[in-house]
């Protein structure tokens, strides 16, 4: 869209059409309301405002979203509200990345409403992590034979259990894993001379720019899903992608993505990341 008259009257076409519709009470008068349409199966675009006493409904700010159908971490999630506006983040540590994962928290509402409850930190959550990109490549797979994969599952298990144990202060684990990097980094820095990176680096996952919620990712593929945005008859592509074993379901419009996806290659990109917290059943 080139004109703000054309994003206005989305944003009104949202909030009038909405698929979900979602309200909590922000304080003693106002009221939050998250507006939802989808133009794709899990993807659409969110409003968000509020609604004053008289029962105006004011709009904030929009977003589009994706939503994720696959269960990417167990871990408790610690929720910060941004400063500029209503929105909010999510933060966890994974043990199977290694790093602190931040993402846009894209159901917003079930947390205002735990918050004015008094009932956080809520335990026993789970999140549902998916991402957006505007720029990203079709890579082919590494070969590894059934002997190699058995050997990285069970370094991917070490690992992760030593990071527990250094979580919990184990000096060992902690002198151990700076071992570990120390050894990668100088097989990398011997086999990047004559190799490419991409045929030594399988997936990978790290911060990207100085959003703290964008990351630049390198997954293996392990779905691909075609469909069509109705309004602007452009195809989208949807990517289950796992990176460092964890899942992560994507989606891009199919010009910005160079190359043709197939189960088993891998994405390399820019990524979005965002979130959805499934909370325990009361």
């Amino acid at each position: 869209m080139t004109k703000r008259t054309e994003y206005e009257e989305l944003v009104q076409k949202i909030a009038i059409e909405a698929d979900n519709r979602a309200y909590t009470s922000l304080d003693d008068e106002n009221m939050i309301a998250v507006f939802s349409k989808e133009f794709a199966p899990g993807v659409g675009i969110a409003v968000c405002g509020e609604f004053n006493e008289d029962n105006q409904f004011y709009y904030e700010y929009a977003y589009p979203y994706m939503q994720g159908n696959t269960i990417s971490s167990y871990e408790d999630v610690t929720v910060e509200r941004h400063s500029a506006g209503e929105s909010y983040a999510g933060v966890f540590d994974d043990s199977k990345i290694g790093i602190t994962i931040i993402f846009y928290l894209i159901n917003i509402i079930p947390y205002i409403r735990a918050k004015n409850a008094g009932l956080l930190p809520i335990r026993g959550t789970s999140v549902a992590l998916s991402a957006l990109s505007i720029s990203g490549t079709i890579l082919m797979p590494l070969a590894k034979s059934e002997s190699n994969k058995a050997r990285v599952n069970k370094a991917v298990m070490n690992r992760t259990r030593l990071i527990e144990a250094a979580r919990q202060g184990d000096e060992e684990a902690l002198e151990n894993l700076t071992l570990d990097d120390m050894d990668t980094y100088t097989a990398i820095s011997k086999k990047i001379q004559k190799e490419d990176i991409f045929t030594i680096v399988d997936t990978s996952f790290m911060p990207y720019g100085v959003e703290c919620d964008q990351y630049s990712v390198l997954g293996e593929i392990k779905a691909v899903e075609e469909a069509v945005n109705p309004v602007t008859k452009e195809k989208l592509c949807k990517l289950q992608l796992e990176c460092n074993d964890i899942t992560i379901d994507l989606c891009i419009n199919s010009k910005d993505l160079y190359g043709e996806p197939a189960v088993g290659r891998r994405f390399k990109g820019i990524i979005w990341l965002q979130g959805y917290i499934n909370y325990p059943a009361e």
